[in-house]
This record gives structure tokens, C-alpha cells and sequence, in this order.
């Protein structure tokens, strides 16, 4: 298997609203033309209010994904207040960045909610860092993603809104994008909390788009 076959996979798409943060992907992982699994877990916890979806390597992203996780509740415990966004990022860019010769084969969304409001932010397999201010979008199905999600995107969006067009933009990449398919998952983070939809609840928007 080729590491750069690994890497080419998946669609995985955030998006910020008024009042939260989504993050969706579909669940199909593949090793260059074979699927290896159809139930590829791509959206990670690492606290109450903050999670990370990946695209790239399944190894290096669940090495990541336990990285992460622990920092979040030793910087939790230190501070006594969560991490936020942005911190995340930052310090998930420094990991990234200290690896370059030896890379973590991904691409990461960073996504979350603190007491400045939503956060969300795109790094790539060296550590380069992006604020997404609107939309954004990882993986080899993320062209066809973007289409969707430029065309009905609005600064205001609701977090259940939100829910939708993620949906229906990795509906539409799973048509076109060999590499994505099956399932879908789909996390919000609101005032509210951590809420991954249930299987009905995807099964039942996405149907609206069949």
C-alpha cells in the first residue's frame, strides 16, 4: 500500500454559524481503488466543546486525535477553563510543523465553541494554519463540496440550516467523488453542547436530496 494512496480519500466539511459550529464527513475509507471500510470514523472529540474531522491517513489521524485529546484536558486542568479553538489549532499546528520530515499524512478541521463564539480552522500535513471564517472543506471530494457550499452558504446560518447544507455538499461529493461515500456523520456544537445527529436523523435530511 502507498502512503500518498492513503492520503487521497474522503470528504469532510465545517461550517460556521451564528450560534455553533458543524462538522460532517462521509465514512468510506479507501487504500487506492479498494474500500476498506464503510463505518471510517473521520470526526473526533477532543472536549466538551471542540472536535477535529480528518481526511488522510487513518493512523496518523487517530495518533492526532489521542494527542489531542489529552492536551485538551491537561490544559483544562492547569487553567481551569477549556481550550479553545484557536489554541487548538495552534498547538496541533506546532505538533504538525515539528513533524514535517516526517509527516502526519492529513488534512484537519478544527472546530469548536468558547466564550468568544465559534472557531474553525483548516491545517494541512506541515502545520500551515487557516482561520475559515465561512465554510470550508477537506479531502478529495472537497471540490465538488465547495460547488454546494458556495453556492448556498450565508454569513447568518443557522446551526440547523447548517446541518442541511453539510449534508446535501457531501451528498452531492459522494455522487462524483469515488473515494467518499456510504454514511454520513454529523456533528453541532452549540450553547446547547456536543450533539452528533443520529443515523435516522442524517438518513432523514439527506433523503430530501435523493
Amino acid at each position: 500500500m502507498h502512503r500518498e494512496e492513503e492520503f487521497k480519500g474522503t470528504t469532510t466539511i465545517g461550517l460556521v454559524c451564528k450560534d455553533g459550529v458543524v462538522l460532517a464527513t462521509e465514512r468510506r475509507a479507501v487504500m487506492g481503488t479498494f474500500i476498506a471500510s464503510r463505518e471510517a470514523k473521520k470526526i473526533y472529540r477532543l472536549d466538551d466543546m471542540l472536535a477535529m474531522t480528518t481526511a488522510g491517513s487513518v493512523g496518523d489521524a487517530q495518533q492526532l486525535a489521542r494527542i489531542m485529546s489529552a492536551e485538551a484536558k491537561l490544559y483544562k486542568m492547569r487553567r481551569d477553563k477549556p481550550m479553545s479553538p484557536k489554541a487548538a489549532s495552534t498547538l496541533l499546528a506546532n505538533v504538525l510543523s515539528g513533524s514535517k520530515y516526517f509527516p502526519f499524512l492529513v488534512q484537519l478541521l478544527v472546530g469548536g465553541l468558547n466564550a468568544e463564539g465559534p472557531g474553525l480552522f483548516s491545517l494541512d500535513a506541515v502545520g500551515g494554519q487557516i482561520e475559515e471564517k465561512r465554510a470550508a472543506a477537506t479531502g478529495s471530494g472537497s471540490p465538488m463540496a465547495y460547488g454546494v457550499l458556495e453556492d448556498r452558504y450565508a454569513e447568518d446560518i443557522a446551526v440547523d440550516a447548517a446541518v442541511e447544507l453539510a449534508i446535501r455538499a457531501l451528498h452531492t461529493a459522494m455522487k462524483r467523488d469515488s473515494a467518499s461515500g456510504d454514511s454520513i456523520e454529523v456533528v453541532k456544537i452549540t450553547q446547547d453542547g456536543y450533539t452528533k445527529l443520529s443515523d435516522e436523523e442524517v438518513r432523514k435530511i439527506r433523503g430530501a436530496f435523493s
